[in-house]
């Protein structure tokens, strides 16, 4: 049986996949040719990110293809419920990038904060003739510690920075239509950890009281920001989203960074990827990064395995 990771797969979940009796293509396959390829090739299973589509053409295209993958969370890029209806196994990975996403929240946190992006951006220009004068323009830093983190959307990943954001003694408010409370446990190196009850709240307390704001929600029919919710928020308040391009009104942000209202956004993802405008690439309240967030080793190697123990369940043990 022939399984075509079309977007990529880690060796770890290649191996699995060929100890379990398949075998992995990892051609990349153009968009418009994946139908003939998976029909010409005999394909049983394809495996995607967030690059390749799986639409409705494709699932009647393909009478021979049995599984559908995601590695990851999101599976806006699959048409879910037609290929359920059409008897197709849709699957993914929600659990295995959590972590990673967290720590890339934290790592845009932090730069915020710091004006790391901005830094970065000018002391190979400015650092040997104005030094002094950069060291003036990122003075006013502000630490994490003892400010409220509001997250929107509590589910694996929003729990996830949850934990880092406790760790680093910061207050955390949630909010989620499907969520209403959580156990967050906060695990130490030495095997000791402890357990915070958080009892989620609505959008409006966390657009007020929050400090900072970050987004854990899939894709949407409108913005979950956009100018009103603006309003409501806290002067200097820092916004970032590692989760799905279009929940922020990207127009509404510039105006809010800059009339003040927000002190800086963290962005992985854009309402249009993979062609951001040109006014969030360049601004430099915008700490920036190309849909990275599942992107570290550890979690490639959670998704491949994760998808293999999945596609051999299905296919080999029934």
């Amino acid at each position: 049986m022939k399984v075509l990771a079309n977007d990529g797969i880690s060796k770890s979940g290649i191996k699995a996949l060929e100890k379990g009796g398949f075998e992995v293509i990892t051609t990349k396959v153009a968009q418009e040719q994946v139908a003939n390829y998976i029909n010409t090739n005999d394909v049983q299973v394809i495996l995607v990110r967030s690059a390749t589509k799986v639409r409705k053409d494709i699932i009647d295209a393909c009478p021979g293809l049995k599984i559908i993958g995601r590695g990851g969370v999101g599976m806006d890029n699959i048409d879910v419920d037609y290929a359920r209806s059409k008897g197709l196994h849709v699957i993914n990975t929600p659990a295995s990038s959590s972590e990673s996403v967290a720590e890339l929240v934290f790592a845009h946190l932090f730069t915020g904060v710091r004006f790391l992006h901005d830094a970065n951006r000018n002391m190979p220009l400015e650092g040997d003739t104005n030094f002094d004068g950069l060291k003036k323009a990122y003075a006013n830093g502000i630490e994490l510690r003892g400010k409220t983190l509001g997250i929107v959307g509590f589910g694996r990943i929003g729990q996830a920075v949850a934990k880092m954001a406790l760790g680093l003694g910061m207050k955390v408010i949630a909010a989620d239509k499907f969520v209403n409370e959580a156990v967050i446990r906060v695990d130490f190196y030495d095997g000791q950890f402890i357990n915070v009850n958080i009892v989620t709240e609505s959008l409006e307390n966390i657009f007020k009281h929050s400090d900072f704001i970050t987004l854990h929600v899939p894709a949407q029919d409108g913005y979950v920001i956009d100018k009103a919710e603006f309003q409501l928020m806290k002067d200097n308040v820092g916004i970032v989203n590692c989760a799905r391009g279009g929940v922020i009104n990207e127009v509404a942000l510039i105006e809010a960074l800059d009339e003040g209202k927000v002190l800086f956004a963290g962005l992985d993802v854009f309402e249009n990827e993979p062609t951001p405008e040109i006014q969030i690439l360049m601004h430099p309240k915008i700490s920036l990064t190309p849909h990275i967030g599942a992107a570290t080793e550890e979690a490639q190697d959670r998704i491949g395995t994760e998808l293999a123990e999945q596609i051999i369940s299905l296919l080999k043990n029934n």
